[in-house]
């Protein structure tokens, strides 16, 4: 053994090849923490000290290759000044560099996932040799930051600039077909022989087969392009990135910036330009709110999996409901692997179900991420039904008929009576209370709610609410299939809307209130898109439905009469009565019609001003600011009494419900992290400012409390 660490270790293999095996010990994958940095640092000093070597091979012993950084690790030093940060980048650049230039072929054996850094060492390498199930990529972008360990140099000069700044700027990762098409990678081969293939590889390097030298040469040298070539290929790519990335995230302009400033350059002062553009990034605020996001997402998880213990097995659900949002529940489960039976009393709401499950496992196979077989296995995984009769060995039900509690209650009492004692049985409910729903069960401890968002396929959050008797091990096995469904929950407690919906209802709330002192709803909708929503609240009231929103108003107003009650008149209450209920009948706040996608494409429509004008009481002026703070404050303090209350189980929960379900901007960090770069005694102050507008406004002695002692939600370094 030439070198025997806790991250890595080195040894003789064959005649004169050594591989360097990655195996972080206590962990269940590779990650470059700084104790791996340096035992690396040893490594290849006993490498460059020993005689006879002619090969070196770069393997892992875990299922993924490399994770990247520990950001929990390397995140604290971006609190560090930026020449700090530029000299600790390089000395990682040179530790890197003097692998890519040890003086023997080296070859990499890359299995499972190579990211960020662990992709970065990769490159570093002569030759790469790849598993077909592995996935490669560089994901710094997602973090408001660029690959800083010579990622932004090396790519380009290996797959060509516009490649690599697709890859780059936009973060993603890349299958090992895509990966050897765009040149990332020299060879694809099964995940049985992916150790024997990349031997053998670096066998022939060492015979004469391949001229590595003559690849060093160029990854050292700029980037081959002539002025106009430059030009175009910088100018282009600014065009594409920077409709994409909006004007909310920095870093994909950025590094389209990088790569064409050290695009003359050789590599080492290549380096210099990529480590200074990185340090200058980590000093944003929006990398601050990406990292916070990045981090609450991996507590989140680390949560879900120790609440999901004591879960019992799910082999078989049921989904009660058919239409969109059953279609798409059933084809969660089973592109998942859990069978489902879809049931509905209407063959038509079953027909719409599997055209949505079909719908979805289509755009996976265009999308390369399903063969045509395995699609198929799965949607017969989905067992449309319009009777009980496959429900006697069902694990977990799902109820998501219309939102009515009698109904509801109804149907809910009806299934409990066919499946087993054992069985789990949930509510899609999004606003209606869990205790409510089980009051008229038998079996109360095996009953929670489990709320997906529209669409299933695409919104990540499901809340599993909590009722009152409901049994730690229903909670359990409603997560644990959660995230079997690949989905993240968060687990609530019951009150009316729970908690995304509740905090969402008061933003309409300052919405109505906005309309009736004369503001225009297309305004608003321009300068909540313009702050980062993906759509404003007219928009997105059209989207959900008035008339489901009509609905969710009533619900809170009962609930939370004090500040839900809006008794002032409502513009949504006047467009319900009016029958206008949005995108599903092709008239609310705006007019819809098919585009040639067969999606709804919003249109003005001029006759909704005399349907909406009796909710108008006065005509005031308005600024931006003061759009922007009445429609985020009656959400923000709402969010602040579900941590008060104990709805939510902490911060971290409260803001990637938000994101997560609601789509509040990432790049502001989630709300209650909003509210800390604001400040307490700031944000007081501005629910100030609208007190006397309504309840909704005012805030709580919790809020004042935290104020006068200048406290936060996520102290530094929480």
């Amino acid at each position: 053994m030439l070198f025997d660490g806790k991250s890595l270790t080195v040894a003789e293999v064959e005649n004169g090849i050594y591989e360097m095996r990655f195996d972080l010990q206590g962990s269940s994958v590779n990650k470059f923490n700084q104790a791996t940095v340096e035992e690396l640092k040893e490594a290849v000093k006993a490498l460059q000290r020993q005689d006879g070597v002619k090969g070196l091979l770069l393997a892992s012993a875990k299922k993924s290759f490399f994770v990247g950084a520990d950001i929990s690790e390397f995140g604290e030093l971006f609190k560090s000044p930026e020449p700090q940060i530029i000299e600790a980048l390089l000395e990682i650049d040179a530790l890197f560099s003097s692998i890519e230039d040890l003086p023997y072929p080296t070859v990499v054996a890359i299995n499972g996932e190579a990211l960020g850094g662990g992709l970065e060492i990769c490159l570093t390498c002569d030759y790469r040799v790849m598993a077909s199930t592995a996935k490669i990529g560089l994901p710094e972008v997602k973090l408001g930051i660029l690959p800083g360990w010579g990622g932004t140099v090396r790519l380009p000069r290996m797959i060509g600039v516009d490649n690599a700044i697709e890859w780059i700027a936009t973060g993603s990762n890349k299958r090992a077909e895509a990966a050897l098409k765009d040149g990332a990678v020299d060879a694809v081969v099964s995940d049985e022989h992916l150790r024997d293939a990349a031997m053998q590889l670096l066998q022939d390097c060492i015979d004469g087969k391949f001229d590595y030298e003559e690849r060093r040469i160029e990854k050292r040298a700029p980037l081959p392009l002539s002025t106009i070539e430059r030009t175009m290929a910088f100018e282009s790519a600014r065009g594409v990135v920077g409709a994409k990335a909006g004007p909310h995230y920095p870093s994909p302009m950025a590094i389209i910036k990088v790569i064409e400033q050290h695009a003359s350059l050789d590599r080492d002062n290549a380096f210099k330009v990529e480590a200074a553009a990185f340090a200058k990034l980590t000093k944003s605020p929006v990398t601050a709110s990406l990292i916070g996001i990045f981090m609450k997402d991996q507590y989140l998880k680390k949560q879900s999996k120790t609440l999901s213990e004591g879960a019992a097995a799910v082999n078989k659900a049921a989904v009660l409901g058919a239409g969109i949002m059953g279609g798409g529940i059933a084809y969660q489960s089973a592109s998942s692997g859990v069978p489902i039976v879809m049931k509905d009393i209407n063959q038509n709401a079953i027909n719409d179900g599997l055209a949505e499950a079909d719908k979805q496992f289509f755009k996976q196979i265009k999308r390369g991420r399903l063969t045509q077989e395995k699609a198929t296995a799965a949607l017969h995984r989905i067992v449309p039904s319009l009777s009980y009769g496959e429900f006697g060995d069902v694990d977990l039900v799902v109820e998501a008929v219309v939102e009515n509690p009698k109904i509801k209650q109804s149907v809910l009492a009806e299934v409990e009576g066919l499946i087993s004692e054992e069985a789990v049985l949930t509510s899609n409910t999004s606003t209606i209370s869990i205790d409510l729903l089980a009051s008229n069960l038998k079996r109360p401890e095996k009953f929670c709610g489990m709320h997906f968002f529209n669409p299933v396929p695409l919104m990540p959050l499901v809340e599993v609410i909590r009722g009152a008797k409901s049994s730690e091990q229903t909670i359990a096995t409603t997560v644990a299939y959660a995230r079997t469904l690949r989905k993240t929950p968060i687990v609530v407690n019951d009150c009316p809307g729970f908690y995304v919906n509740r905090v969402l209802f008061p933003y309409f709330g300052g919405f109505s209130l906005l309309l009736s002192h004369g503001a225009d709803f297309t305004r608003i909708d321009k300068l909540m898109e313009r702050w980062g929503w993906p759509m404003g609240p007219a928009y997105l009231l059209d989207v959900v439905g008035i008339d489901t929103g009509h609905h969710g108003t009533e619900v809170m107003a009962e609930g939370f009469p004090d500040r839900m009650d809006y008794r002032f008149t409502n513009a949504m209450n006047l467009l319900y009565e009016a029958e206008r209920y949005g995108q599903k009948n092709g008239v609310g706040f705006y007019r819809y019609e098919m585009d040639k996608r067969g999606k709804p494409k919003k249109l003005p429509d001029p006759d909704v001003m005399s349907v909406i004008a009796p909710a108008v009481v006065e005509t005031r002026e308005f600024t931006d600011d003061e759009i922007v703070e009445r429609m985020l404050v009656p959400m923000l303090i709402e969010t602040i009494r579900c941590i008060e209350e104990g709805i939510v189980s902490g911060p971290a929960d409260a803001d990637m419900g938000l994101v997560y379900g609601l789509g509040f901007p990432p790049f502001r960090g989630g709300a209650l992290h909003y509210i800390d770069t604001i400040g307490m005694p700031a944000f007081v102050a501005m629910c100030d400012k609208y007190a006397d507008l309504h309840p909704m406004y005012q805030a709580t002695d919790g809020m004042r409390k935290m104020a006068a002692e200048n406290q936060s939600f996520f102290p530094q370094g929480a």
